[in-house]
């Protein structure tokens, strides 16, 4: 009766751990065949200088990295990208915060512009991205409203700064829907308080409601970091890499270019690798300062 007992109880016990794997195992198998998978393969891929067109390749180990290495274009696209990522990182986190206090009001008004605010983000970036090509050209919107004829797309010194503009805009409904659900998360008591002992609106902002919003700025910052790094659509409609040799050629726009431009598959997945441990740290490291300075506050 006791080993009965016993034996039923680790029955019971192995079930009841197999119920959780059943239920995360979708989910691990899509993310092993479309994360871990691919990864790897690229991984494989950039130990070779394998291309599109010869299925024989070799080992050539750390080359391709070596290659990167010394490549003026790799240092190139890295400072492309890394510009855009702060104006990317730092217009719609401004943006964000104005236009969610702005919204932040009871009203059948401010309920539909928190939705049209919105709308940007839910629309594809190639439609986004040929939309404002339209008014960002020599002769377009833009430059006829201010009587003008500026190189928004075709001067080398503008043209990065209007895609990371163009980005920013697409992203600002995202940042202000996160903001506004971190200011209607702040206590009223806190607020009244703070009144009550003559603090005015900018030092409740200040002291109260911003340091309420840590935790909104910590995703906002870490997917904006995320969508800069990793930006090539709008890239690819707005400019094509130029204008000139480069100037807005991106780590993941160059990663398109060598990969099926050039056939040089090794070399592409050498640069897709090293973008991924780049965002990867990058992202790491600021997740952390952030969320350190979320417990601080």
């Amino acid at each position: 009766m006791f080993l009965a007992r016993k034996a039923r109880g680790r029955v019971r016990k192995r079930a009841g751990l197999s119920y959780p794997l059943v239920f995360a195992a979708p989910g691990l198998v899509v993310y092993a065949c479309f994360v871990l998978a691919p990864i790897m393969l690229s991984f494989g891929y950039s130990m070779t200088n394998a291309d599109l067109f010869h299925t024989d390749s070799s080992f050539v180990g750390a080359g391709n990295y070596l290659t990167l290495l010394s490549d003026s274009g790799f240092l190139q696209s890295l400072q492309v990208t890394t510009i855009l990522t702060l104006i990317i990182v730092i217009l719609p986190n401004v943006g964000g915060v104005a236009v969610a206090v702005l919204l932040d009001r009871e009203g059948w008004l401010y309920n539909a512009l928190r939705s049209v605010f919105f709308v940007p983000v839910v629309l594809s970036s190639v439609v986004v991205s040929v939309v404002w090509m339209a008014m960002l050209q020599d002769e377009g919107l833009i430059n006829r409203l201010l009587g003008a004829r500026i190189g928004w797309l075709s001067d080398p010194d503008l043209a990065l700064y209007s895609i990371g503009f163009v980005i920013s805009w697409q992203m600002l409904g995202f940042c202000s829907v996160v903001y506004l659900a971190g200011l209607q998360s702040v206590p009223e008591s806190l607020l009244e308080a703070a009144q009550i002992d003559g603090a005015g609106p900018w030092l409740r902002f200040r002291k109260v409601t911003w340091p309420m919003l840590a935790p909104a700025l910590t995703l906002n910052t870490v997917m904006l970091l995320i969508t800069g790094f990793k930006a090539y659509d709008h890239v690819q409609v707005l400019t094509a890499g130029g204008p000139g040799l480069g100037t807005t050629s991106t780590l993941a726009f160059n990663v398109i270019q060598i990969g099926f431009n050039e056939n040089r598959t090794g070399l592409s997945s050498a640069l897709a690798i090293v973008m991924l441990v780049i965002v990867a740290v990058v992202s790491s490291l600021v997740l952390r300062f952030l969320k350190r300075r979320e417990v601080d506050l």
